[in-house]
């Protein structure tokens, strides 16, 4: 479940998803920054209060009732993180 990448989210956006059947609607905070970085040893991600709201309504919309296992979303310099970030993707898993 990727996103446009042409798709930036520079103020509130929202971005619709279909898996299933069922569309999904990810959307980013006015103001949002969120950056990931891989220090070689453990991952960190960044972010303001917008972002960290942001990163928390995409998880929590791949956590509802009636999506999928294996639901993802892409998360890209190009698409939702900031220049210089390593990729980030979030996904629904529920095999134990």
């Amino acid at each position: 479940m990727a996103p446009d990448p042409s798709v930036a989210p520079l103020m509130s956006t929202h971005v619709s998803v279909v898996t299933d059947g069922t569309s999904r609607v990810f959307t980013w905070e006015e103001g949002a920054r969120i950056e990931v970085r891989d220090l070689g040893g453990e991952i960190v991600i960044e972010a303001n209060a917008a972002g960290l709201k942001t990163l928390a309504g995409h998880l929590l919309r791949l956590a509802r009732d009636g999506t999928p296992d294996g639901a993802h979303l892409h998360l890209e310099e190009c698409n939702g993180l900031e220049e210089g970030s390593v990729g980030l993707v979030l996904e629904r898993c529920d095999d134990e």
